[in-house]
């Protein structure tokens, strides 16, 4: 069956599609569309609510089952932010070097103990019969005091696990327990009720 991932984040993708990579869906992307699609604004106020939206552009865009992610790091000191804000958290969307750099300046001073964070993901599955469902990740850590490695994408240099730092561990070692990975292994149980 073929599906279409609403997002243009290649990191996204290739996380998709590594993950689901055993599973008999055929992922289709933007790039392998004859046009971009538009781009739709995110106004929601929680994870699942701007995947719904993501994931319902994709669907009146192509006409397949469109598949959506909204995910992002929520740090508790911080009452929840960056939130569903994370990836414009400094303002221009996807900057990633702004948005660390704007998060270590609000926890400057902070203490380990303090600096507890969660990386949040909110996965939305649309048909064109109109059903629909959404399943929720999270992979629980703390922010580091500076950034650490070349891997990953976003906050992934300052995210640290038990495992280690998202910056610096394997793409396999992130998608066994990243919020993301988490979603997707749910996402995969939910479709089979579908399809």
């Amino acid at each position: 069956m073929k599906f279409f991932i609403a997002t243009k984040n290649a990191h996204k993708m290739q996380e998709f599609s590594r993950i689901l990579e055993k599973s008999n869906i055929e992922l289709i992307c933007e790039k392998d569309l004859s046009e971009p699609i538009e781009d739709v604004e995110e106004n929601g106020t929680t994870f699942e609510q701007n995947a719904l939206i993501k994931a319902k552009s994709g669907l009146a865009a192509t006409g397949l089952p469109s598949i959506a992610d909204d995910s992002g790091l929520c740090v508790d000191y911080l009452g929840g932010e960056p939130g569903i804000y994370s990836a414009r958290y400094a303002g221009e969307h996807g900057d990633d070097d702004a948005n660390n750099e704007k998060l270590l300046k609000k926890l400057s001073g902070v203490p380990r103990e303090k600096r507890t964070a969660r990386f949040v993901c909110a996965i939305a599955c649309v048909f064109p019969d109109g059903r629909e469902f959404t399943v929720n990740g999270a992979c629980e850590g703390y922010i580091a005091e500076k950034l650490s490695g070349n891997g990953g994408f976003g906050y992934d240099p300052l995210f640290v696990t038990e495992k280690g730092c998202f910056g610096e561990i394997s793409a396999d070692q992130k998608n066994a327990i990243s919020h993301r990975g988490q979603a997707i292994k749910k996402f995969e149980q939910e479709l089979k009720k579908y399809i």
